[in-house]
């Protein structure tokens, strides 16, 4: 069975636009596989391709912002070097872990891992300013290296499997890090994400699951977007953004509960 059906022109405009669309979120508030990973499984793209497909395409977009952020890497080298590894690590595992459930059993995961995603992105906010609060509270009482390798190791795996929300995540653990510019933060969470998402597409590579033409297609929009989109939604208040991926992330979420 094929994992994706020929792609056609109406197909390949609606995965562009929703790519260059979904390129622009990931940039300035996240949550673009909200919209660009059910495109796919609408355009026809089997579960598994379709998320193996839109990992791939988001991650070529999100090169463009991590090299931006570069100058803000601000971190010891040794816990680089560690979290580096540990994301690498952790999204092998991940993306061979998928490999290896059936896509009857990750077909009716879907619904559940969106509803995940969309609880994370809703509410990571939240829980990241608690956690921040907390951390100033016990600022005394550093936390040890491994809690965070291990929080680090958990996103990667989920990060390798399917990945939404995985940014929220990372920005919530690595309050811990006692990281003051907002800038710095969001640069290793870009290169974290950028390990964790690369590295998946190796066992994708070798299993043949990656729906090329539209990976190809969805890069180009997704760089693209993240490039224009997200001037434009500077202009625009956060907490809109948001709120528009946060209904199009419960919309989706219900629709895969309805569909089964």
């Amino acid at each position: 069975m094929p994992i994706a059906p020929p792609l056609t022109y109406l197909n390949g405009l609606l995965l562009f636009a929703t790519a260059f669309i979904a390129g622009g979120l990931n940039a300035v508030a996240g949550g673009g596989s909200f919209i660009s990973f059910p495109t796919l499984i609408f355009t026809g793209v089997s579960p598994l391709a379709a998320n193996a497909t839109n990992n791939t395409a988001l991650w070529v977009a999100g090169l463009a912002s991590t090299g931006a952020y570069r100058r803000d890497l601000d971190i010891d080298r040794r816990s680089m070097l560690i979290l580096s590894i540990v994301s690498l690590a952790g999204g092998l595992l991940g993306s061979i872990l998928l490999l290896y459930t059936s896509a009857d059993v990750f077909k009716k995961l879907i619904p559940y891992l969106l509803l995940l995603a969309t609880v994370v992105f809703i509410f990571g906010e939240s829980f990241k300013q608690w956690l921040q609060s907390f951390n100033r509270s016990n600022s005394a009482q550093p936390p040890r290296l491994i809690y965070l390798v291990t929080a680090q190791l958990a996103i990667s795996i989920y990060g390798g499997f399917f990945g939404a929300g995985i940014g929220i995540l990372m920005l919530a653990t690595l309050t811990f890090f006692n990281i003051k510019n907002i800038h710095a933060m969001n640069a290793l969470k870009s290169f974290l994400a950028t390990c964790i998402n690369g590295i998946a597409i190796v066992p994708f590579l070798f299993a043949g699951i990656i729906a090329w033409p539209q990976a190809i297609l969805m890069a180009i929009g997704g760089a693209l977007g993240g490039y224009f989109v997200a001037n434009f939604a500077r202009q625009i208040p956060s907490i809109i953004v948001r709120r528009f991926v946060s209904i199009v992330a419960i919309s989706m979420t219900t629709y895969f509960f309805i569909r089964g």
